[in-house]
């Protein structure tokens, strides 16, 4: 791999059936979006590699079945004005405080301003897989694997309902209600397609929550999700009355999406807690995010 090749996963292709002559060619017919000139470049830097990490260039003969890998890029990607923080690393496990609106992995307009790139770029592991997701608005604790070998050991915690996870929110005060509360429903793909809504049907989403702080018009709310669905936190607060503060998709979808972040005014809502025992060496462990949300 070259010097130039970034310190995170490739995306991997293994090329599909087909008439063409190089690789090169079965790129460029498999992602019609991106010009051949795009994949040239890359190859000209060591960022298109067959599964030995040897780099293929634009002359290397197509064969069906063949691994590819390759790292995407974004032209003028925006840089995100905060940092995250390291809260926590070893061989296995790393946990980091991820700063509203950083994404957490590679995705549409962000690769290099994610979570996941910037950690394997200053742990020089590109081996870092994170273990779950929060929401790029969403700031507070992030669970990332460091070693392939137990990764399905740290995995099956989110799989199996073992690890204990707390949230903060700023939203609506909702006076009429008696806390603590549970709510149990349905959530089902909304629209447009990124959004979610509750829906008819048995429960697969549950939330616990309690009120910590009351402000006039404006409550703290501690959340415990209990399931981990898409967007969960913010339909279950948005479905109740008290959409979170700032928040641009729930529970109407802002008409202003599209336009550049708003870094004064970041969504309200915080991964605070992880607790779990750690199936490794059995220890319990407990984290706590060092970030806090204010009211405005």
């Amino acid at each position: 791999m070259t010097d130039s090749t970034p310190a995170i996963r490739p995306s991997i292709l293994h090329l599909p059936a087909g008439p063409w002559s190089t690789v090169l060619d079965c790129l460029c017919a498999h992602f019609p979006a991106i010009a051949r000139e795009v994949w040239l470049q890359r190859m000209a830097q060591g960022k298109v590699l067959d599964a030995d990490d040897r780099p293929i260039g634009p002359a290397h003969p197509y064969r069906q079945g063949l691994r590819v890998q390759y790292f995407r890029e974004v032209a003028q990607e925006t840089r995100i004005p905060f940092d995250e923080r390291v809260l926590y690393a070893d061989e296995h496990l790393i946990v980091a405080d991820k700063p509203h609106f950083l994404p957490v992995m590679p995705a549409g307009e962000y690769v290099e301003e994610t979570l996941q790139a910037r950690l394997a770029r200053r742990l020089g592991n590109p081996d870092l897989v994170p273990l779950h997701r929060i929401d790029r608005p969403t700031a507070g604790l992030v669970m990332f694997s460091a070693e392939p070998s137990t990764r399905g050991l740290y995995q099956a915690l989110f799989r199996e309902r073992r690890i204990d996870k707390r949230y903060e929110a700023i939203a609506p005060a909702l006076p009429h209600l008696e806390f603590p509360l549970l709510r149990a429903t349905r959530l089902v793909p909304g629209e447009p397609f990124f959004r979610m809504r509750e829906g008819e049907g048995e429960p697969n989403s549950f939330t616990r929550l309690e009120v910590i702080e009351r402000n006039g018009e404006w409550w703290r709310y501690r959340l415990y999700p209990i399931s981990g669905k898409k967007h969960q936190l913010r339909v279950h607060m948005a479905a109740l009355g008290a959409g979170i503060r700032n928040d641009t998709f729930y529970p109407r979808l802002n008409d202003e999406r599209d336009a550049p972040d708003d870094y004064k005014r970041p969504l309200k809502l915080l991964a605070q807690t992880l607790d779990f025992v750690d199936p490794v060496n059995g220890l319990p462990r407990h984290f706590e995010s060092d970030l806090a949300l204010d009211w405005d």
